[in-house]
């Protein structure tokens, strides 16, 4: 299968419901893409009307799900519901945490994507770049982040079996704690020993709006899209907020959120 292009509506596309109507490259050959930054299903970008960048997605080639030798071999189209399902039919441990964790695999790889202690990484086994197969232990990753030069075409699990319901219930919970509106996921990451959405709290800004931007009442860590929010007032609510954390706790507090000027 060749490249192709696809027209998206970051509006309608991306979580946040922001964003240009851009040429996106869709990816079926792995190969040298450093001129593009690689979207997934855009759900935890903010992505400016003005951007000049190139953008791309993996696609259906890299849409699979594999079992060989005791290993799982994901490609990285394939999206967090599709795997967490393939799981639960075949008995497969340790991932119940993608419950409700919007995106593909690629995205969540490359952020390093979970809930609370769960995460990605604790569960893989190797990552495949256009270089090959790279081990996790030759990965520089932390909480929320990894260094991962280029783009992540299939990840590999480890496979335990013992699929847990009451693990599912467990995060399908934790997540109903969520808005449901249009946001992209955890603005900022919790810094050490301290979680984002209390300081959020803590300085006045949860439930503040900006046009129909704000910090969610439901938790202030989630910048929620009330309708027709842009852009402009993302960034202002964005950057007030690292502002007042700064200023009364002496924190840098850091995006979670990817952020495309």
């Amino acid at each position: 299968m060749q490249n192709s292009i696809r027209t998206i509506d970051f509006k309608k596309y991306s979580s946040i419901r922001i964003g240009p109507v851009l040429d996106v490259l869709v990816i079926n050959e792995i190969g040298d893409y450093s001129d593009y930054q690689i979207i997934g299903r855009a759900n935890n970008l903010l992505i400016s009307p003005n951007t000049t960048k190139k953008f791309a997605i993996l696609g259906d080639e890299f849409d699979y799900i594999k079992e060989e030798n005791g290993k799982l071999y994901v490609g990285c189209a394939t999206t967090s519901g599709k795997l967490l399902t393939y799981t639960r039919k075949n008995n497969i441990a340790n991932l119940e945490f993608l419950a409700k964790l919007p995106g593909n695999l690629g995205g969540l790889v490359k952020m390093n994507a979970g809930l609370k202690s769960w995460e990605v990484f604790n569960y893989i086994d190797s990552i495949k770049t256009k270089d090959g197969y790279i081990k996790k232990e030759d990965v520089n990753f932390s909480y929320r982040e990894t260094k991962i030069d280029g783009i992540v075409y299939e990840v590999v699990f480890n496979i335990e079996y013992g699929f847990s319901n009451d693990m599912l219930k467990e995060f399908t919970k934790m997540r109903d704690n969520q808005p449901s509106v249009a946001s992209a996921g955890s603005c900022f990451k919790n810094p050490k020993g301290d979680f984002a959405g209390r300081l959020i709290e803590a300085v006045g800004l949860k439930g503040i709006k900006k046009g129909d931007m704000s910090f969610s009442q439901l938790h202030a860590n989630f910048l929620v899209n009330y309708g027709s929010g842009t852009f402009e007032d993302a960034v202002y609510l964005i950057e007030t907020a690292k502002e007042k954390i700064k200023k009364e706790f002496d924190i840098d507090i850091e995006e979670e959120i990817i952020i495309y000027k």
